[in-house]
């Protein structure tokens, strides 16, 4: 008996050694290379890399999308008969999306912080806090008293947690650009490669300048226009400067605007109707059912979104509203999705990054389908380094005449590819791709085939050309198109907008539906959110199923 039970302890002892043996193997092996044998991460030097890294983090504001296959445009209801929405199978990959559309408080953030950084009263600076104002005026009504909303709706904390509207597509894509750098500036100094309080020191007027995403990765040395030394963190060893790469694993992708097909993929939350790897029935809004009212024992008969109920009604009679809100609702009114995304219908339509046709050219991609990419590259300077546009502000003047900063101080300069790029390429062979496919022989026909004008001669669809000019004192000059000839109001600048707003009818509640708006144009009933791809794998770990088993 006890020689057997001597047996057990040493058994276990054995076993229990190598597991602890294996264990260390693997924490070692993970900072040796499987390429060289050399160390990785090494006190000596050479190759540096986090093998550390676990998984994307989930970023400030949003919900983890897990993507996945789903039809694209299928709708119930067509009855405006503008045939743009034909189903098509669609992949998307996973991507996080902001749990509520962008508030006005958000956006006021956004605002001081711009005014701070970059002071309205200088002048070379005014142009940039102005560009990014939501024109409050879409409120007005020639017949309507809406001025309440027009001199409120922005910055009164009575709507700070309301979605923030009168912003165009450019400004909402700005305002992406602006959420990347921040969130990836506190990174940083979490991290340790920031001093604790750097981000403040901009807004302080302690130091010019500020934080670029890309600056810090390509040329770090030019941020905050060239004062990173003073303001790096313990990261920072003795007087070398120790900046963070993409290998260290801490920067996040950019924040964007969703493409239509995340945004319709992430609204119709069909995971909830999902039976092993079929989708159960159809799903016509982003809730179950197929009415707009709730048939659970809770809450049954409440509208589950804000929308137009009928002419002249915009919430219910008093007393008894039927949706609680005549214009926006304050977010997270109503219940989300399966997803956890609030008023992926209703509230507010929402931009989306795609220019808008007609078509959906499935035949060339069927995975993360997007019309829109105008590929571009870093400007290398003469010094082989890239370029940092330390003092120049590079503005864009609107067709409406409205002027935006398209480049801030500090941030990378891009230009066009060219040739460098594209020869002997198969996946693409130009910059600008937003009418790839819809205007050549292959696809459609031309407007003007014949004409000798070249710029026409490519180019499906005749929009009209408004005109903003300068004279000579520097005067904006608008000048409208009144030609009789224009054959449709679509061109590369005219962008896809999803999801039914509180102006709208039921039948724009359809995540599938779909409509389109000048990018420079913004209503009182278009707003945003944001979205970031996910690096790395399609689930998170905790969800992931075992896929291979050891067989001993």
């Amino acid at each position: 008996m006890k020689k057997h039970l001597t047996k057990v302890v040493l058994s276990c002892l054995v076993i229990a050694g190598s597991l602890s043996s294996c264990s260390k193997s693997s924490s070692s092996s993970k900072n040796v290379s499987r390429a060289t044998g050399w160390k990785i991460n090494a006190k000596e030097g050479g190759f540096e890399y986090n093998s550390d890294f676990k998984e994307q983090e989930t970023p400030p504001g949003t919900v983890f999308i897990e993507g996945g296959t789903f039809t694209k445009g299928k709708v119930q209801d067509d009855i405006m008969h503008d045939w743009n929405n034909t189903p098509t199978q669609q992949h998307v990959q996973s991507f996080y999306m902001d749990e509520t559309e962008v508030t006005n408080k958000m956006y006021m953030e956004y605002l001081d912080y711009l005014k701070k950084v970059y002071p309205p009263e200088d002048p070379k600076y005014e142009n940039i806090y102005k560009g990014a104002l939501p024109d409050t005026l879409v409120w007005r009504n020639r017949l309507g008293f809406n001025e309440t909303m027009t001199n409120n709706y922005l910055r009164h904390p009575a709507y700070a947690e309301y979605p923030v509207v009168g912003v165009n597509w450019v400004q909402a894509t700005q305002y992406a650009e602006w959420r990347t750098d921040r969130v990836n500036e506190i990174q940083l100094v979490r991290e340790g490669f920031l001093a604790e309080d750097a981000m403040y020191a901009p807004i302080n007027g302690e130091i010019e300048g500020t934080f670029s995403t890309e600056a810090y990765l390509n040329n770090p040395e030019s941020v905050y226009q060239g004062q990173i030394d003073s303001l790096q963190g313990k990261k920072k060893k003795d007087s070398i400067n120790t900046f963070a790469k993409r290998s260290s694993g801490i920067i996040m992708p950019e924040y964007r605007l969703p493409t239509e097909t995340e945004w319709e993929y992430a609204a119709q939350a069909l995971i909830g109707s999902r039976e092993y790897n079929n989708y159960r029935g159809r799903k016509k809004y982003p809730w179950e059912g197929d009415y707009t009212r709730n048939g659970q024992r809770v809450g049954r008969g409440d509208q589950l979104a804000n929308f137009k109920q009928g002419k002249g009604d915009y919430g219910g009679i008093a007393g008894w509203s039927d949706d609680g809100a005549d214009i926006t609702a304050q977010v997270k009114s109503y219940k989300p999705n399966d997803f956890g995304l609030y008023d992926m219908s209703g509230n507010v339509s929402e931009w989306v990054a795609d220019v808008y046709r007609p078509i959906v050219d499935d035949q060339i991609s069927d995975f993360n389908y997007y019309r829109g990419n105008v590929f571009k590259k870093k400007a290398i300077g003469e010094d082989g380094k890239v370029q940092v546009l330390e003092d120049k502000i590079v503005y864009d003047t609107l067709p409406n005449g409205k002027i935006v900063a398209i480049n801030l101080p500090g941030e990378i300069k891009e230009v066009a590819i060219g040739e460098e790029e594209t020869y002997l390429r198969t996946n693409f062979d130009k910059s600008d791709n937003r009418g790839y496919r819809d205007g050549d022989a292959g696809s459609s026909r031309f407007f003007e085939r014949f004409s000798d004008d070249e710029d026409n001669n490519r180019k499906m669809y005749d929009a009209p050309r408004h005109k903003v000019e300068r004279d000579s004192s520097g005067n904006l000059i608008r000048q409208y198109d009144t030609s009789n000839y224009r054959t449709s109001l679509i061109n590369d600048e005219v962008r896809v907008y999803k999801g039914g707003s509180w102006r709208d009818r039921a039948f724009w509640l359809d995540p599938a539906q779909r409509r389109y708006l000048p990018q420079y144009m913004a209503t009182d009933d278009i707003g945003f959110r944001c979205a970031m791809s996910r690096v790395g794998s399609k689930s998170k770990s905790k969800n992931k199923t075992v896929r291979h088993k050891k067989v001993r």
